[in-house]
C-alpha cells in the first residue's frame, strides 16, 4: 500500500472527499516526522513504534579506495514492529 492508496481507502471507509482525506494523511505524516526531528518517539499502539538513534563519529574506510574516512555523527530513525502486527501478520496466509 502506498500514500496514494492510503488516500483512497480512508477517503471510502470514512466516507470524506479525497482532498479532505489527504489533509489528514499529510497530517499525520507530518506531525510524526516532525515529532522524530524534535528527537521524539512516535509509538501506536499495536502496530509499532518510531525512534530515532544517534550515532557517533568514527572512522570508516572508503571500499573502492581504501582510503580513511570520518564519517560525521548522524541520527536516523527507525523502526520497531508491535506485538499485535507481528501476530496478524504472521496468521494471514
Amino acid at each position: 500500500m502506498n500514500k496514494l492508496e492510503l488516500i483512497s481507502a480512508l477517503k471510502d471507509n470514512a466516507n470524506i472527499s479525497k482532498a479532505e482525506a489527504a489533509k489528514v494523511v499529510q497530517l499525520f505524516f507530518d506531525s510524526m516526522a516532525d515529532a522524530m526531528a524534535r528527537g521524539e518517539r512516535v509509538e501506536i499502539r499495536g502496530l509499532c513504534s518510531f525512534f530515532v538513534k544517534e550515532y557517533k563519529s568514527y572512522t570508516g574506510r572508503n571500499p573502492k579506495t581504501g582510503e580513511k574516512v570520518v564519517i560525521s555523527p548522524k541520527r536516523l530513525p527507525f523502526f520497531k514492529c508491535g506485538k499485535e502486527l507481528k501476530e496478524r501478520v504472521d496468521t494471514i496466509g
